[in-house]
């Protein structure tokens, strides 16, 4: 009996998962300066804000586990495991950070509740 393996990951395979973890990481630091300035009254931020940032977070570590459990019992490769748990945190801070990030500074005189 043959047993084939799987592929190597090549340069791309490991350069794709370098990028997709600094996106990861870039997103989540701008909603974070994003969601602190909103607390300070400087960034217009809705008044379920502080709700929303608590209770997102056991959802999407929950999807990113599952994706990680079932890309390692399918044999995926490191690189393919790893992108398999950033790609449910991804959707979350991308569309944090497009959310906050339209809604803008906080200026004197106006409200954006």
């Amino acid at each position: 009996m043959v047993t084939k393996l799987p592929r190597l990951a090549t340069p791309a395979d490991l350069m794709g998962s370098w990028m997709n973890m600094s996106m990861l990481m870039m997103e989540t630091a701008s909603v974070m300066t994003m969601r602190i300035m909103g607390m300070a009254g400087l960034w217009s931020v809705t008044k379920s804000e502080n709700d929303r940032m608590v209770s997102e977070k056991s959802s999407a570590f929950l999807d990113s586990a599952t994706a990680a459990s079932i890309a390692t019992m399918s044999g995926k490769r490191p690189d393919e495991v790893m992108n398999a748990a950033v790609k449910p945190l991804r959707r979350k801070t991308r569309a944090n950070a497009r959310r906050l990030g339209k809604r803008g500074p906080a200026l004197p005189g106006t409200k954006k509740r």
